[in-house]
């Protein structure tokens, strides 16, 4: 895609699932990968799979002065940051009425501070430099609500109506900000899921059948969507919202 080789570009949550996917997708398009996550040992799998145009950090990005410390060893190591995919992404299935604030605190500090912490690192350098795309992975859970996933559909609600605020912001300044809303897909967070989940184990074949493309989504499914949106080839998008999600919702 247009555009893409030679940009430096962090990915959140590139240990695993649609965040490993994307990384080596856009290692692929010809990228340096900042790959941030928890799981040490993972990520530092992502990057032996891509090779030296990939790099993994240690980072909790619910951790405001970690993320900060992060992204200015990868800018040290790569240069300046021109792109931003937020994935990394936690969730516990449970009724909200049954929840605590302690599984509340755990929730929005992944799912809506994490991001929060990594826009302010990153995007200040780019509205500064006159150029820079983000990529925000939220939930169609953002956008029509699902079961037994209040707090992380708040969340997700969240990063869909801050991207938008941020790409008003942002538009004058040449930086692109847009969302990608995956549908059910087969992860190991969902996998987490619906063990948790009461009658969990047939929360797959539901999905299945509820889903018009009959089947829950891959991992792989979504990095062809998120590379073009940091893309120049998606120059003129920003503030958008696109569901991925095999027909499940359509608005």
């Amino acid at each position: 895609m247009r555009g893409l080789r030679g940009q430096r570009i962090i990915v959140t949550g590139a240990a695993s699932g649609i965040g490993r996917a994307t990384a080596i997708r856009l290692a692929k398009e010809g990228c340096q990968i900042g790959i941030f996550d928890l799981n040490d040992a993972g990520a530092s799998e992502t990057a032996e799979a891509i090779g030296e145009n990939a790099c993994a950090y240690y980072v909790d990005i619910g951790n405001y002065a970690a993320v900060k410390d992060a992204v200015a060893r990868f800018e040290n190591d790569f240069g300046p940051t021109d792109g931003l995919a937020n994935i990394a992404g936690w969730d516990r299935a449970q009724n909200f009425l049954d929840s605590d604030p302690g599984l509340w605190e755990r929730i929005v500090r992944i799912n809506l501070f994490g991001p929060l912490n990594m826009h302010h690192a990153t995007v200040k350098g780019m509205a500064e430099r006159g150029r820079g795309r983000v990529v925000n992975v939220a939930s169609d859970a953002g956008r029509v609500g699902s079961s037994g996933e209040a707090v992380y559909s708040a969340c997700k609600g969240g990063i869909i109506a801050f991207t938008k605020t941020m790409a008003r912001e942002l538009a004058r300044r040449n930086v692109t900000l847009n969302v990608i809303c995956p549908g059910p897909t087969d992860t190991p967070l969902f996998e987490n899921f619906a063990k948790d989940m009461a009658g969990g184990d047939k929360l797959r074949e539901g999905l299945e059948r509820a889903i018009p493309l009959r089947r829950l989504g891959k991992p792989e499914d979504y990095p062809g969507m998120i590379a073009f949106l940091l893309s120049d080839d998606a120059a003129f998008i920003t503030g958008q919202t696109i569901s991925v999600s095999g027909g499940l919702t359509m608005a």
